[in-house]
């Protein structure tokens, strides 16, 4: 199977990408199929985090092993990770500028032979020179 994601930069501008990767694929495969597909060197640290309905930041998947009770993104099929329609995922690279961006499984659909996977199905706008400010602001108590 593959599956279809649409990666949003969290900016002002809208920074889209659509890419089709196989659910056998990891997540160490789709790391790097972002940084080409964005323009990305690949060259700083990078982790994806489990997120939900909200975007909350859930548990970490980093590149490499920071604590010994973490999966890194090489150790798993995007397949045990990503599972159903609208499943999300935060990604942030370069945890100095925070490149942040906002991940979800649009299509679960059907490998096609002459297609090359990772594949870059849609692109809109340009990544910006330098990473979008972020403006952290305490969760409020309702």
């Amino acid at each position: 199977m593959i599956y279809r994601f649409r990666i949003i930069l969290d900016s002002k501008n809208d920074v889209i990408r659509d890419l089709e990767i196989n659910s056998s694929d990891s997540l160490k495969d789709f790391h790097f199929a972002i940084l080409k597909s964005f323009g990305f060197a690949g060259k700083e640290m990078a982790s994806f985090y489990l997120s939900n309905s909200k975007w909350d930041q859930g548990d970490e998947i980093p590149v490499i092993r920071m604590e010994d009770d973490l999966i890194t993104m090489g150790e798993k099929p995007l397949k045990e990770i990503i599972e159903n329609k609208q499943d999300r995922l935060i990604y942030v690279y370069d945890f100095f500028s925070l490149w942040t961006f906002l991940i979800e499984l649009m299509e679960i659909g059907k490998i096609h032979p002459k297609t090359n996977y990772p594949n870059l199905i849609f692109s809109k706008g340009d990544v910006p020179e330098e990473a979008p400010v972020k403006n952290f602001e305490p969760k409020k108590n309702h």
